[in-house]
């Protein structure tokens, strides 16, 4: 399932406060499958992220057996992703030795210096009409989006009409935040340690867990530079019960974005005497059974192995889309 149903929850997490951050002072949160109450599932599913730990966060989001599928459904191929091209290695490869190299910082900073004075000439007066241009394009896309529901459009649109007026004030600019936002980047590509795009398809869950909370520690310092706190966003986060009749219930969760308050709803649902995100458990299941439908024409008598054997064609991480 791997992206879709990360993207799922990221989703789910954004509408929240956004993103992922890592606290190495805040006490270890144990992943245990399932919340004991609809309220304690949501919480701790917000205290993983926090965390920073993504595999602890499966493990809690979904049940055993579901997250067992995940982990092995985690390498097999994607139907209809394109190959990586002699081109695309080239590229990815430029990149990365330009953002991990010892001196990576100092050039960068020096080749951004003066596209930032230039771009702050030319566009410092359009930025705020261009961004509401952005706000528009990004809330067509929320309601052309098949794969959300009523209420996650609604969720979506609250989160950016609270982002687009942050990012009309941001001091996008301004050449000290750019310094440090090269630092971040810089700092973040050498800790990903990501040598070629097919070693992105073909990493394995573990692996691609610690890239997405490594990927994601360093979204979350380069908000921060900008005036986004994500700690203070999930700091926020409170669950109350709405209703919770025939292992299916609701809760309201009310928290504060860039100082504006918001709320959203989730639907959990109970499986074995615990509770799971209904989204979440449903795009699992929905996303393994298309990964391991047969493929078109394909022979009823194929072994099942070819079904189930890693693929050289993986799908590429969140940070990669």
């Amino acid at each position: 399932m791997r992206l879709q149903a990360f993207r799922t929850a990221l989703l789910s997490l954004l509408v929240l406060a956004t993103a992922a951050c890592h606290d190495k002072e805040q006490p270890a949160v144990t992943a245990t499958p399932g919340g004991d109450t609809p309220e304690a599932a949501v919480m701790q599913s917000v205290a993983l992220i926090k965390a920073g730990d993504f595999n602890g966060f499966w493990k809690h989001a979904l049940p055993p057996a579901d997250y067992a599928t995940l982990r092995a459904d985690w390498t097999l191929p994607r139907p209809g992703q394109p190959p990586i091209s002699n081109e695309d290695r080239a590229r990815f490869a430029t990149t990365m030795q330009q953002l991990t190299a010892p001196d990576a910082e100092t050039r960068l900073y020096g080749q951004l210096q003066p596209q930032l004075a230039q771009a702050e000439q030319k566009y410092k007066d359009q930025l705020p009409m261009l961004i509401g241009l952005g706000q528009s394009v990004l809330k067509s896309g929320v309601a052309q989006n098949q794969t959300l529901s009523a209420e996650q459009k609604q969720q979506a649109n609250a989160v950016i009409d609270v982002l687009a007026p942050w990012a009309q004030q941001v001091p996008w600019f301004d050449p000290a935040k750019a310094k440090q936002a090269v630092g971040v980047v810089a700092a973040t590509a050498r800790k990903l340690d990501l040598k070629s795009p097919d070693q992105l398809r073909t990493m394995d869950f573990d692996n691609a867990m610690q890239r997405y909370a490594t990927a994601f520690a360093g979204a979350k310092d380069l908000l921060a530079i900008y005036g986004l706190s994500v700690d203070q966003a999930l700091d926020s986060v409170k669950a109350t019960p709405i209703d919770n009749a025939k292992g299916r219930a609701r809760v309201r969760l009310d928290y504060t974005l860039l100082g504006k308050p918001l709320s959203t709803e989730t639907v959990l649902v109970q499986q074995d005497g615990r509770w799971y995100g209904e989204d979440l458990l449903n795009n699992a299941r929905e996303s393994h059974a298309r990964l391991t439908a047969p493929a078109a024409g394909a022979s009823t008598a194929a072994p099942a192995s070819s079904a189930a054997a890693p693929a050289t064609a993986a799908s590429a991480t969140a940070a990669a889309h």
